[in-house]
């Protein structure tokens, strides 16, 4: 390749190279260190290795917000972290010489010399980003005919581009899943015939013909050397007026009775093929509410709907995309109907007409490092794709749909090959939490919405090596430290700064402790202040605030439901650094009445650890016996057995 990137050729040739051996993340100096991996907004550093931190003894408390890294609680496993390969991908990769293909593939999937591209979401057909001159399907007929018995299937197209590169990206990471979805039917199996638009003909024949279409596609692929992982069955069921692209108005009703169709059919041809439904946004958009056809439920539940229909039995999960909501829905489904999976699977990097390359660098970064990287992990999905994985620099080809839909990569007029940022924020996860990891827990300050605080998720890969992804929301550098059993390290990132750093298993690094489940618990305090609740959800970017200076007297009262034995309290005030309580006395009671003090001292920093002969109480209550100019604030409220 004769570039990759004015700004980001060293950061992706030096993942390569003589260094190649030392790149992967399962490569490690000493035990007591982790390796770190930077990427700024001003491009100074993309996905630089930067010098490692040593752990250090966790002796006393930091006086800086704390990332506590634990194992000990699990949570989804991950399938893999990627884009699409449409065919506008894989037209401009063969714009280029056998020889850059190779490399740029190499930099894409290679989780050793490139970033380990784990996760391909394959169209079905034809999608907004289609470099021929007519959109299609595998079963295309002329207008006013049928084809029912399916004689006219063939996937010739994708043999010719999609499909090589598809094996080659297999080649280069064994362990990628592959993911299909169609944006439309074949155009006879529809109302108004068409591609764009429409709904599917409500007839049991049409239903049949369409589960045998997409199984056909399916076996296909698969005799290419391309078995598919998971299928859904309609992308973006609810955008009813797609611009000038394929699309379907597929409504609850009708995508359970495809899927009813689908899945013996497809348990009988294909075991391995999992189906995920649903596959549309966070929530449901106004646009799409207000195209519904009147008299018609918008189904602003679909995807709650859709897996409490028979058809549910057949899904493995449901899949998201990041055009409206928020992340948060994801957790919300995952608490409705724990059994079923969650992948988010499509979000694109866009920008306005005009926009300087630094800003739209930049905004896309720090966008899609709290929303997408960060958003959609800590909210259940198994799978992290964006939407192109390569376009040229008129971000295209596209027939219909975005105009300013940005790629991984993108292939310039002079043949050269630069990467964008959705090319790191895919990288800071999909080369050091590999298929198979799970994410574990991990202490994040910051937002979706931006709150200006660091943000983090963490995962335990299959070798037992650990990464952690930190992003600095900040415009401004911001200083955190990272505890892992025993041992800690402070670190500062520059501001809007993404981040992963990786260390081995190691006994010094893992916890002593298992951390309690407080679901249930609620908690009161005197001064009311700012929702007592917040203490104990479990999440360190909500908190209880006292509204007022810290006085002697005031109190945090957890009430968990229940006795529970546990011998070491963590309080964490959260991301503002000076809001911990000047001292403290922490009490226990098994009835709320009777009181007894097991511990007590002088806050040092926001984290406030009491380790504690084994203790059984059903409440605890936490006194501030300081005053300071200070709020006191509690994040969370931590028990360990």
């Amino acid at each position: 390749m004769r570039a990759l990137l004015a700004a980001g050729t060293a950061a992706v040739l030096t993942l390569g190279g003589a260094q190649a051996a030392q790149a992967g993340p399962q490569a490690h100096p000493r035990p007591a260190q982790a390796r770190v991996w930077v990427t700024t907004v001003d491009r100074a550093e993309l996905l630089h290795e930067r010098a490692p931190v040593a752990f250090g003894a966790a002796a006393a408390p930091a006086a800086v917000p704390t990332i506590t890294v634990d194992p000990s609680r699990r949570y989804q496993s991950i399938d893999g972290f990627g884009a699409a390969l449409t065919d506008s991908a894989a037209s401009v990769l063969y714009r280029l010489t056998p020889a850059e293909r190779d490399r740029t593939m190499r930099s894409l999937f290679d989780p050793r010399t490139g970033i380990g591209v784990s996760f391909l979401r394959q169209p079905v057909g034809s999608s907004d980003f289609t470099a021929e001159a007519a959109h299609y399907t595998y079963d295309d007929v002329p207008a006013g005919q049928t084809d029912f018995p399916l004689r006219r299937f063939s996937i010739a197209h994708d043999r010719q581009q999609i499909l090589p590169l598809l094996r080659r990206a297999k080649q280069l990471n064994p362990r990628l899943t592959v993911m299909a979805s169609p944006w439309s039917p074949p155009a006879w199996m529809k109302t108004g015939d068409s591609l764009v638009g429409g709904r599917l003909k409500d007839d049991p024949r049409i239903y049949d013909a369409y589960a045998r279409y997409l199984v056909k596609f399916v076996q296909a692929y698969a005799a290419e050397g391309v078995p598919i992982d998971l299928l859904t069955v309609q992308n973006e069921p609810q955008n009813r007026r797609p611009g000038g692209y394929p699309g379907t108005d597929l409504p609850v009703a009708q995508q359970a009775k495809v899927i009813e169709a689908l899945g013996p059919l497809l348990r009988r041809a294909s075991p391995r093929t999992k189906i995920i439904g649903y596959d549309h946004n966070w929530a449901t958009h106004p646009d799409d509410v207000a195209s519904t056809p009147p008299g018609a439920d918008p189904e602003t539940d679909y995807p709650y709907a859709l897996l409490e229909t028979p058809a549910a039995r057949w899904l493995a999960g449901t899949a998201f995309h990041c055009y409206y909501g928020d992340p948060s829905a994801q957790t919300a489904l995952h608490e409705a109907h724990p059994d079923k999976g969650i992948w988010f699977t499509e979000c694109s990097g866009s920008h306005g007409a005009g926009d300087p390359p630094a800003k739209i660098f930049r905004d896309t970064l720090t966008w899609h490092a709290r929303n997408v990287v960060i958003g959609t992990t800590r909210n259940w999905a198994k799978s992290v794709a964006n939407w192109n994985i390569a376009l040229d620099s008129a971000d295209g080809p596209h027939l219909g749909g975005c105009e300013t839909c940005t790629g991984l990569v993108t292939v310039q007029p002079d043949g050269s090959v630069t990467t964008a940022a959705e090319y790191y924020t895919i990288g800071h996860l999909a080369k050091f939490a590999r298929p198979g990891a799970v994410r574990i827990a991990s202490t994040s300050f910051g937002t979706t919405g931006w709150n200006g605080q660091i943000q983090d998720v963490a995962f335990r890969n299959p070798d037992g090596s650990t990464a952690l992804v930190v992003h600095n929301q900040n415009d401004d550098p911001r200083t955190f430290a990272v505890a892992a059993g025993q041992r800690r390290f402070e670190y500062t990132l520059p501001g809007g700064a993404l981040a992963t750093f990786t260390w081995p298993r190691s006994p010094e690094l893992e916890p002593r402790h298992r951390l309690l489940d407080l679901d249930g618990a609620t908690a009161t305090a005197q001064p009311a202040g700012e929702g007592a609740a917040l203490a104990v959800d479990g999440d360190a970017s909500t908190r209880w605030s006292s509204g007022a200076a810290q006085e002697p007297g005031q109190q945090l009262t957890v009430d968990l439901g229940a006795a529970r034995t546990f011998r070491r309290v963590a309080i964490d005030s959260g991301g503002d650094a000076g809001d911990y309580a000047r001292g403290w006395r922490l009490e226990v009671s098994g009835d709320g009445a009777a009181w007894r003090t097991v511990a007590q001292g002088q806050g040092a920093g926001p984290l406030t650890v009491a380790d504690l002969r084994p203790t059984r109480a059903r409440y605890l209550r936490v006194t501030s016996t300081a005053a300071a100019g200070n709020w006191w604030s509690v994040a969370d409220v931590r028990l360990y057995a």
